[in-house]
């Protein structure tokens, strides 16, 4: 019996959500040297918004590499909101004039899907070149445009992000 309720107690104390350490798939085998580097959950206002996971191709983080941040939804959101959200963090980081962000929300647009519950969108910064994006491990699309890049993952990635404390668990220090 103390066996039996020492197995439950065991079960229990397990970290939840261990399949967000796993990238998907097909990013898998399409980035083969990515390694993770970091994790960490949102919360606004109290509420569980995402998991992200970041995964990078060297020793430590930098936004000159190949690397790959993928998100996992704890919450429906439309692609409009993520759009959204994502050109106003840009905006605010001071990326773009106005006719490259209305560009980019266009391309966002194209690119970006309502998101469920449980669901994964990853992103894939390719130096020198742009973004690819992919929903439920399948790719999706790219905006071949490298400073659209460096202003999207600067949402979560750089210095003046809205969520130090979740950079901090992506990257490190550094």
């Amino acid at each position: 019996m103390i066996r039996i309720v020492l197995s439950l107690v065991l079960v229990f104390l397990m970290p939840m959500g261990a399949e967000a350490l796993v990238l998907p798939e097909q990013v898998a085998r399409d980035f083969p040297n990515l390694r993770l580097a970091g994790e960490g959950r949102l919360r606004w206002l109290g509420l569980h918004i995402y998991d992200a996971t970041l995964w990078i191709s060297s020793a430590r983080w930098s936004g000159e590499q190949e690397f790959a941040l993928d998100i996992r939804y704890a919450r429906d959101i439309k692609s409009r909101r993520l759009v959204q959200t994502s050109a106003d963090e840009m905006r605010r980081l001071g990326f773009g004039d106005e006719r490259r962000l209305g560009k980019w929300v266009e391309e966002m647009t194209r690119v970006l899907p309502d998101v469920r519950k449980g669901e994964h969108l990853t992103g894939v910064n390719r130096p020198g070149t742009g973004a690819e994006f992919y929903y439920q491990g399948k790719a999706i699309g790219s905006i071949a445009d490298p400073e659209f890049a460096r202003a999207f993952f600067a949402i979560w990635l750089d210095a003046r992000t809205r969520e130090p404390e979740l950079r901090q668990f992506l990257i490190g220090s550094e």
